[in-house]
């Protein structure tokens, strides 16, 4: 995907990359180029060892207002063109590539700034991390446009929120602020609006001072020993990662660092696959 992107903004601070989705005079609405400059941007970041954690937040007053609406009526009159640009990623139609890249890239963090509608909260879903300001609202809105549930979310939806809370939000299609999506389990922490993205880089340079090796490992364990409904798998699953682990340099310098009373220095080694 060629620079500058179109929809989103990418930077890079420190150890952290900062992905902001750009539409703000359309609230962020989600774009067919708005999701393969997304998934670009995730797949940079990952390949970047000198990025350790990756931060999702919206420009202005929205995170993500959903899908854009002309898209659809595109669709409907046979209008559609996907984006162009020399790049194997392609938007397609539920967004099924999003949660995958998500999945694989290193641990992500979304800063929910405001209104959270459709993709724009089925997205944040298959993030690791959901810190949200006080001023967001949410809905899983496809129902009240005849539409059913994308980008993973009946996975993660009924995983982070539970089946309950899951077909609430489905079926009605309701619209909740941020203290009733936390605790409803859709967010992990609610911040006042002017401290969120404060809060949301000072706990991704809390994951980033620690070895990218063994919080890559983590988190994919997470999401592989997720899935596994035999707990003998996934115990075995993990003495190979602690295995590899105590082979790697991380390890033995953290050992070191805490026997000496100082801080470890951790190599770039390691990180999403």
């Amino acid at each position: 995907m060629p620079e500058p992107y179109q929809h989103i903004l990418y930077n890079v601070q420190g150890r952290i990359a900062l992905i902001t989705l750009n539409r703000p005079e359309k609230l962020n609405a989600w774009s067919p180029r708005m999701e393969v400059e997304f998934m670009d941007a995730l797949n940079t970041a990952s390949a970047d060892t000198n990025v350790h954690v990756i931060v999702v937040t919206g420009a202005g007053r929205a995170f993500c207002a959903g899908g854009d609406i002309q898209s659809f009526n595109d669709r409907l009159h046979g209008e559609f063109v996907p984006p162009s640009g020399p790049t194997s990623l392609i938007a397609r139609e539920g967004s099924p590539e999003v949660p995958q890249v998500l999945a694989r890239s290193k641990p992500v963090i979304a800063a929910i700034n405001g209104h959270a509608v459709g993709i724009g909260l089925t997205m944040p879903l298959a993030c690791d991390i959901r810190i949200a300001s006080d001023q967001a609202k949410f809905s899983v809105r496809f129902v009240r446009v005849g539409l059913t549930p994308e980008c993973g979310s009946t996975r993660y939806l009924p995983l982070v929120a539970g089946l309950g809370n899951a077909l609430y939000m489905a079926l009605t299609g309701a619209t909740i602020d941020a203290d009733e999506a936390l605790r409803r389990g859709l967010v992990d922490r609610v911040v006042p609006h002017d401290k969120l993205m404060d809060e949301a880089m000072a706990v991704a340079s809390e994951i980033a001072a620690n070895p990218p090796g063994a919080v890559w490992a983590a988190k994919r364990l997470m999401h592989e020993s997720g899935n596994q409904s035999d707990l003998r798998t996934a115990v075995s699953m993990e003495g190979f990662a602690i295995r590899e682990a105590r082979r790697h340099p991380d390890h033995a310098e953290a050992v070191k660092a805490f026997i000496e009373k100082r801080p470890p220095q951790f190599g770039a080694q390691g990180g999403a696959k």
